[in-house]
């Protein structure tokens, strides 16, 4: 039963609903065509982290999701951001830039949202691509002053048997060579071999140095760069519009059940149910004549006139009710009365009498209308 009175509501204020629903919808297609567009430039990066033989593989899975995410925080601090901003010509990076780890991986996506598709673009290519370079001169630092040291010896060196090739060149050219200077050749090729085997092992040392920087720096690099978008992610003007008409039939409903909510007058018998606690004993269709011209028309006894009409049924059904509402005191004085003129009550009380004496019993029917009287016009 609320079921179906909720649809007989729904039904009776279905204009106000369609009216509501296409009101909010067309505001809010109007608010999003009239807002300004707004893009979004993606690009990629991937972390391939440096491998440490110690750890087991779960170790290393948690090792690369907090580094991403760590890499991931890195890109928004303010040297990064101020560089871009150098790096492009900008007084300050303004646009939405949102830097995540995607799960279970070891990429980063870079998100920047911006009014200005290009700008966009830029940003989201220059933003990973500055911190790659930040990122290999701080692992640059960490082996810096060794292969520096290196570097000098391996220098050094490289001079030091330059000079002694030299001279024993110049003294193997000597076609007259003393006993003191074939000692010094001797002498001088022994050192020869000596720097050479030193320069050997320095530049053994040398790479070594470098494949344990490779090995224990983070390589970084850019797998996917950001494209110039086509379409606005912001406004979505039909995903809003169908949202908007959504909260407008919601609203709508929900305005149509609070005004019933509030609405005390009586319509229909459960009405009067609910109102004051007591049954109807019938319900009589308005028929024509039922309303007075200034009370000069007739009302017409149906039930005399037309007694197989609709209407003469209703009186029945009601003097029935009547009779059986009250088998223990059986009633004598019924009373016709309603709040306002015009509403049918000299009709109901001339019909009533009428379908009551067709029973057989003694009516006597009393007009107390003292300033309109209507039911002498009625029986003649």
């Amino acid at each position: 039963m609320e079921l179906r009175q909720y649809t007989s509501i729904l039904r009776r204020w279905i204009w106000l609903i369609l009216l509501g629903t296409l009101l909010v919808g067309a505001l809010t297609y109007v608010i999003s065509r009239n807002m300004t567009p707004v893009y979004r430039a993606s690009a990629t990066v991937f972390v391939d982290q440096a491998t440490n033989t110690n750890e087991s593989s779960y170790g290393i899975i948690i090792a690369s999701e907090r580094l991403a995410q760590t890499y991931a925080q890195l890109m928004l601090t303010r040297p990064v951001v101020d560089a871009v901003a150098v790096q492009l010509g900008l007084a300050e990076l303004k646009s939405d830039v949102e830097v995540e780890p995607l799960p279970d991986t070891q990429l980063i996506q870079v998100d920047v949202e911006d009014s200005d598709r290009d700008l966009a673009t830029r940003i989201a290519n220059t933003l990973p691509a500055v911190f790659i370079q930040q990122h290999n001169e701080r692992q640059l630092q960490k082996f810096k002053e060794s292969r520096e040291s290196l570097d000098k010896e391996i220098r050094s060196l490289s001079s030091n048997i330059s000079q002694v090739q030299t001279k024993i060149t110049e003294l193997e050219a000597s076609t007259s060579r003393t006993a003191a200077q074939d000692a010094d050749l001797a002498r001088l090729r022994d050192n020869l071999q000596q720097y050479r085997a030193s320069y050997a092992n320095l530049l053994q040392s040398f790479e070594n140095l470098r494949l344990t920087e490779a090995r224990s720096s983070d390589t970084i690099t850019i797998v996917e760069p950001a494209e110039v978008p086509r379409l606005p992610v912001r406004p979505r003007v039909l995903l809003n519009t169908l949202l908007g008409l959504m909260v407008g039939l919601v609203l709508s409903v929900g305005a149509v059940l609070l005004i019933e909510y509030l609405d005390d007058t009586i319509k229909n018998p459960d009405d009067v149910t609910r109102a004051v606690g007591v049954s109807t004993l019938g319900a009589i269709p308005r028929s024509r004549g039922d309303t007075p011209n200034n009370g000069e028309e007739e009302r017409p006894l149906v039930t005399h006139l037309s007694p197989k009409a609709p209407t003469s049924e209703a009186y029945r059904v009601l003097r029935t009710n009547i009779q059986f509402s009250s088998l223990d005191r059986p009633i004598h004085t019924l009373l016709v009365t309603s709040a306002n003129p015009g509403e049918g009550k000299s009709t109901t009380a001339s019909n009533l009498a009428a379908v009551m004496a067709q029973t057989g019993q003694r009516v006597v029917l009393v007009d107390t209308d003292l300033r309109r009287p209507v039911i002498h016009r009625v029986f003649g």
